[in-house]
């Protein structure tokens, strides 16, 4: 049974960075792309970046790109991303995901870890 956990998140202020950890456990992810997503009050969740677990290929969303960067750990079973510059529309609930390369769906969802940033 796949199980992702995030952990990393708080409150910062703006310009400020943080880093969100996801510890995925239940099977092997050479197959999959692991991803982050986030959720703000009030508005649909929303697609940060992705990668690749065993090429490390990556992906990001376009306002993400440059203050964002993910990677992963395949030792530690690890995801990461690393926000700096943080502002204040980047409060959110961060949530970490995983599907099949070869699907489109995202199949395993994390509990989430709440990202405040205060002006």
């Amino acid at each position: 049974q796949v199980q992702l956990v995030e952990s990393g998140g708080g409150l910062v202020q703006t310009g400020e960075s943080l880093r969100l950890s996801c510890a995925a456990s239940g099977r092997t992810f050479s197959d999959y792309r692991m991803g982050w997503f986030r959720q703000a009050p009030g508005k649909e969740r929303e697609f940060v970046a992705a990668i690749n677990w065993k090429r490390g290929s990556t992906d990001y969303a376009d306002s993400m790109k440059g203050r964002f960067t993910i990677s992963r750990d395949n030792a530690k079973n690890t995801l990461y991303l690393q926000m700096n510059s943080l502002k204040p529309e980047d409060t959110a609930v961060y949530y970490c995901a995983a599907r099949r390369i070869i699907t489109t769906m995202w199949d395993y969802w994390g509990q989430g870890t709440q990202v405040t940033v205060s002006s």
